[in-house]
């Protein structure tokens, strides 16, 4: 892989994706629906479903009447289909600024992780509008990658202080979606009523340190693309170096703490 490739981040493996960030999406999801305080036996859209973390977290806390998600990545919809077998949910091949559903047919759009990989974050939040009911709810979480993610900004760390070409990658500079005021100015854009941004911190603690850096190994997501840009001797180089930088208990244990912006707007009645 070259290293322009490597800004291009890879989902290809819904196994990988769970492992990486999935299980900490997961902790995030039922804050994030209970803050969105939609009633029972309402219809959600899921866009860039992933392999249903959040779709998961809509059928077990909000009681949907029915639940569609769309992602464009065919890894991804497989696995979701494989691992959620529930009546109520229709999982299918979609984009963000183009779903191909019809209008007002939704009272909760929800995008989780999503917007910071959307190319044209007002296209998607228009369609969001077209296909939300009035005065339906809109919202999205992406994390904190500047300062809030911490496993996240301790591997760019690493990664710079090894190879300044790294910087290039670092989802804090690729990212600007994912801060508090951006948020709410896109919401805003999009003609949203009644915006709320809120953060959710989550613990992401580590079982030792192979469960921290075999994720990154995995090829999903913007880390492990980049680390699949790097020979043996830099890959090497870099895993040593986060292992001298990390908190590691006695237990071998890695304690450290994630932060979601979590934002959320109603379409006008």
């Amino acid at each position: 892989m070259s290293r322009a490739a490597a800004g291009d981040p890879t989902w290809s493996s819904g196994d990988a994706y769970e492992a990486y960030v999935g299980r900490w999406s997961a902790l995030v999801a039922p804050e994030f629906l209970a803050r969105l305080a939609v009633a029972q036996g309402r219809r959600w859209l899921d866009v860039g479903c992933g392999t249903g973390v959040l779709t998961r977290a809509i059928l077990a806390d909000a009681e949907p009447t029915s639940v569609v998600g769309i992602d464009p990545s065919e890894a991804f919809v497989a696995h979701a289909r494989a691992a959620i077998a529930d009546p109520r949910v229709i999982f299918r091949l979609g984009m963000a600024a183009d779903t191909g559903l019809g209008d007002d047919e939704f009272d909760a759009v929800v995008y989780g992780l999503v917007l910071n990989f959307v190319p044209d974050v007002a296209a998607a939040l228009a369609e969001a509008r077209r296909v939300v009911a009035l005065g339906g709810v809109i919202g999205a979480y992406v994390w904190d990658y500047a300062d809030g993610m911490q496993f996240i900004r301790m591997f760019w760390e690493a990664a710079v202080a090894l190879d300044a070409a790294a910087r290039a990658f670092d989802q804090r500079r690729t990212v600007p979606i994912a801060a508090p005021d951006t948020l709410r100015n896109a919401f805003a854009d999009a003609g949203l009523d009644a915006i709320e941004v809120s953060a959710i911190e989550i613990p992401t603690t580590f079982r030792d340190f192979d469960d921290f850096w075999t994720p990154f190994t995995g090829g999903t997501g913007h880390a492990p693309t980049y680390i699949s840009s790097l020979d043996t001797a830099a890959r090497d180089a870099l895993r040593e170096g986060l292992r001298s930088s990390l908190p590691i208990e006695p237990d071998g244990r890695i304690q450290l703490s994630g932060r979601a912006w979590a934002c959320q707007g109603r379409a006008p009645a």
